[in-house]
Formats: structure tokens, sequence, C-alpha cells
């Protein structure tokens, strides 16, 4: 397809519906006009919360604080932006209804998945015929974090256990995908579709914010992850 940064990434899952996933610059408006249609892209300020705001047209002014767009409005594109956090592009083609949603670790824990899917339901989306793919994230094998970090995730959940494996001393391996496929089916959705891309682990590919800070490079690069009807 070119070179990497020009990549624009698919999911089978959501075949018929206009996404993609692609790395860009943060300025890099040329590449991101190729998934996006004649309204977009609309994005929010991000903020790692559990905020889902449901949109009909083009913010003006600042942009609100928030972590998912919903939609039923056609031609209207969302996106969002990630650098290891988990980009997740839903959407329910017989209700006509399609989201992204930003869903680093606080993000998911806080409920902004969950927040997502009962937004699409109000515009008459419907849980289990929604389809969700998780994007290119930081996967297990990468995402290196310490005990305080799992000893949050497991109190009052201990189920959330099965998504660490062991790491060197005193830390573990946090498998963020997992965690997120696990919060979208318990929020009722239809299927999920996982693209298994390791943005930390493949750095011709995708830019990914803890890689750069380990090598001391810029970390000013981003995934845009954009859907629309």
């Amino acid at each position: 397809m070119g070179d990497a940064a020009a990549e624009v990434i698919r999911s089978a899952a959501l075949a018929g519906v206009a996404h993609g996933f692609l790395n860009a610059g943060q300025s890099d408006a040329r590449r991101f006009e190729l998934v996006s249609h004649r309204f977009g892209p609309v994005e929010v300020k991000q903020v790692h919360s559990a905020a889902a705001l449901i949109v009909d047209a083009p913010f003006t002014g600042d942009l609100p604080e928030a972590d998912a767009l919903v939609t039923a409005t056609p031609g209207l594109a969302l996106a969002i932006r990630t650098a290891d956090c988990a980009p997740v592009l839903l959407a329910d083609r017989t209700a006509g209804v399609v989201a992204a949603a930003h869903a680093g670790w606080r993000g998911a824990v806080s409920g902004v998945l969950e927040a997502t899917v009962v937004a699409m339901a109000q515009l008459g989306a419907t849980p289990a015929n929604i389809i969700a793919a998780v994007g290119p994230t930081i996967a297990r094998y990468s995402y290196e974090v310490d005990e305080a970090f799992r000893a949050r995730l497991v109190h009052g959940a201990p189920d959330n256990a099965r998504f660490f494996a062991p790491g060197r001393p005193g830390h573990h391996q946090f498998d963020l995908p997992a965690y997120v496929a696990a919060r979208l089916y318990a929020a009722g959705v239809g299927a999920v579709d996982d693209l298994a891309l390791d943005t930390y682990a493949e750095p011709a590919r995708f830019h990914s914010y803890r890689r750069a800070t380990h090598r001391g490079e810029p970390a000013d690069g981003r995934l845009y992850s954009v859907i629309s009807l």
C-alpha cells in the first residue's frame, strides 16, 4: 500500500461502513482526508474520560471535552486520535448509527465504552447489532505495568486478573485490547474485531507514545481513526 505512513487499515467486520485507521502526524490533514467525508472530521478534546457525545453537525468554537462521538447523520466523519490507547470504531448498520471511541485504560475503566453503546442506543441502535473494531493499540507483550496498576484494576473485580501476565519482578504485562473487548461484550455489543496490531512493536507502521518516550524520540505522532455513514 505504498509507504507505511500512508497506509489505511480497515476492519473486515465493518465492511460497507466508511472507516479507517491511519498513522499520521498531528498536522497531516492530507492523509486524514482519505477516510473523512464532506462534513468531517469531527473531533473532541480527549481527556481520558467516560464522556460520549451525540453529534449531528461539526462543532464550532472550542472543542468539547469527551472521549467518544456518536452519530446517525450521514456524511459526518467522527475522528479520534490515539498513540497507544485503543481506538474503537462501532457501527449498527441496520439502525444507521456509528461511533468512535478513545479507550485508554483510564477511559475504559471509567466506562467510556459502555457510555458509547448507551448513546448509540439513544439514536436507535440495538447493542446486539453493534459491530466494534479495535484498531492498533499497545498489546500485552509491550505493555508493562506495576503492581499498583494491577491492584487498581483487580480490586473489586477479581476477574480482571485474567488480563495480566507475569512480568519482571514487581511488574505485569497488561492486555489492553482484551480488556477493551471484554468491556464491549459486557455492554452487549454483538461482535468485536480485534485487529491485533501492536503499536509499540511495529515502529515502521505505527507511532507509539511509549516507544517514543523509551527511545527519547519525538512523541507528537498520532494514529487517526475515522468512521462515517
